[in-house]
């Protein structure tokens, strides 16, 4: 989770900064943006297309709503060429890199793994491996035929089911984002939950300073880990609230695509990238990947930085790439970092 820290109090008089808020894609969207006296209408009218592109994005690509998109997608005939939105087609096809790359860790099929999941925290109980072997059968990136030239997506297989939660809030954070910036109000940030996506910066600074929690819940607002960012965005996924535990194992709502259930193993990943569609995906690719892989995974990615956390016998240990900016005194902490077992 990010928190947006306060700018300091000492700003010319002639600049504002207003704060808004709606709820889409079962978290809360923050939009806050700097503004010049006499333009608050303006920029007021303008945020409410940006919540109002959200929600669009959300009807379209949330598998909990029966007639969006992404249903409609999974409930089209095997074999057939289905004609999609500019926006589902984009998902997908970024999607289909983020899964390539992680030869499979990071996969929007998935969706029948998830709703497993989902029964497993319902009913408390863990799925039978006759179900996982149903629901891995029915995952898989390579099941699909995408067609850039004309902008169609073809099923190969029955039965798959789709969830963009690992991408889609990052999607949605740089489509609102683009509706501040055309508009002419360019010092913007939006939050969406774990992803946070700005634009230039505040007025006499240096950029929006972002404050960093981890696994460990509670900390002080004044003790968080925080990294400056001008036109950028910055991700984490982890488990740190969504959850649950069984016989006293505790599954993660990150799911394998690998044994068909939640991450047992501690692990959180903040990301920076140029953009949030690719710190969401990045990060939630490298929490399935693990400390080794993901690290080796941002690593291999051009401008892209990662910090990872895991909590060894109850104790935070972090693991970064070479770019990711050190909370101050922290270098000797950098040199002797080993990824964990």
């Amino acid at each position: 989770m990010f928190l947006a820290v306060p700018c300091p109090p000492a700003i010319a008089a002639e600049w504002r900064l207003l704060t808004f808020t709606e709820p889409h894609m079962g978290t809360e969207f923050t939009i806050r943006a700097w503004t010049e006296e006499g333009r608050e209408p303006d920029l007021t009218l303008l945020v409410e297309k940006a919540f109002e592109r959200i929600k669009g994005l959300d009807e379209a690509l949330s598998d909990y709503r029966p007639e969006s998109e992404i249903n409609a997608l999974a409930k089209a005939p095997t074999g057939e060429a289905i004609a999609v939105s500019e926006e589902l087609f984009a998902l997908f096809e970024a999607s289909g890199k983020v899964t390539a790359a992680t030869d499979g860790a990071f996969d929007v099929t998935a969706g029948p793994l998830i709703r497993l999941w989902r029964m497993s925290r319902k009913n408390n109980a863990l799925p039978t491996p006759a179900q996982i072997a149903s629901a891995k059968a029915r995952t898989g990136f390579f099941h699909l035929v995408l067609d850039p030239d004309k902008r169609t997506i073809t099923k190969k297989i029955e039965g798959m089911l789709f969830d963009v939660g690992g991408i889609a809030k990052g999607y949605a954070a740089d489509a609102a984002l683009r509706v501040l910036k055309e508009g002419g109000f360019p010092r913007v940030l939006v939050a969406a939950s774990g992803d946070i996506v700005v634009g230039e910066a505040p007025p006499d600074e240096p950029g929006w300073k972002i404050g960093i929690e981890t696994l460990e819940l509670g900390h002080d607002l004044k003790d968080l880990q925080t990294v400056t960012l001008v036109n950028q965005a910055i991700s984490t996924s982890g488990d740190t609230r969504r959850y649950f535990e069984y016989e006293g194992v505790r599954y993660s709502h990150i799911v394998s695509t690998e044994t068909g259930l939640g991450l047992t193993e501690r692990i959180g990943a903040s990301v920076i990238a140029s953009d949030a569609t690719t710190s969401d995906s990045h990060a939630t690719a490298v929490t399935l990947l693990g400390p080794k892989e993901g690290l080796q995974f941002i690593r291999n990615q051009r401008g892209i930085e990662c910090q990872i956390v895991v909590l060894r016998d109850g104790h935070e240990a972090f693991l970064r790439s070479d770019g990711f900016p050190l909370p101050p005194g922290s270098q000797a902490q950098k040199e002797s970092a080993v990824a964990p077992p």
